[in-house]
């Protein structure tokens, strides 16, 4: 029977995103979170050449959902060197189960060249930032608690949070050496929230808008 009385809460299935750059922009999603190129289409409309000049579109997913992202390369797409000024997504995010995940896949990005432009412990989670081909802002994130009801009552509740949403800015190798040394994930948080971490130059949070 249908409902037509209650909210029923969908999940997010996948984002779309244009660009002017695919082959990047494929590429720097397939190294950074593992994705698959599902499907490449050069005419996704189905209409003649005409109607559809150079619109190419290729559907990607890193999990068992047929697509959790789209591209879409569309002519005439330039970049916005006002982009901040303008309303859009702020950034979209990706969570890792465990905070060696995190660190892993940081030490290994790191030697492909792909850095985050900022990275924090913000008490519910620790995050590192990037800039895809595109300067889109990607967030690679860790609940610290291992626990989304916790985690929520952080959000919900801690004046720590309350004060300073965006935590305490780390730098991902010191948290890595702290880790290969033995400390557990609790304690790096811990550590991090400490200031223990602190990278040498305080970045800029601006970079993320």
């Amino acid at each position: 029977m249908l409902n037509t009385k209650t909210i029923v809460h969908p999940r997010l299935q996948h984002i779309a995103l244009t660009t002017a750059r695919p082959d990047e922009m494929i590429a720097w999603y397939r190294t950074v979170l593992g994705m698959n190129l599902m499907h490449h289409n050069d005419n996704p409309t189905g209409a003649d050449h005409a109607h559809n000049p150079g619109v190419v579109a290729a559907w990607l997913t890193n999990d068992e959902i047929h697509h959790r992202m789209a591209i879409l390369s569309l002519p005439g797409l330039s970049d916005d060197p006002q982009r901040s000024a303008h309303p859009r997504v702020q950034h979209f995010a990706f969570e890792y189960p465990t905070l060696d995940d995190l660190l892993g896949s940081w030490a290994r990005l790191a030697d492909a060249g792909i850095t985050p432009v900022l990275a924090a412990d913000e008490g519910l989670q620790t995050a590192f930032y990037y800039l895809d081909p595109d300067r889109n802002s990607v967030e690679l994130n860790v609940n610290n608690y291992g626990n989304n009801l916790t985690a929520t009552e952080h959000l919900q509740h801690s004046p720590q949070f309350a004060e300073r949403p965006l935590g305490q800015f780390v730098e991902p190798a010191l948290m890595l050496q702290a880790r290969e040394a033995g400390a557990s994930p609790w304690e790096i948080h811990e550590r991090a929230w400490q200031g223990e971490f602190e990278p040498a130059e305080p970045p800029n949070p601006l970079v993320l808008y």
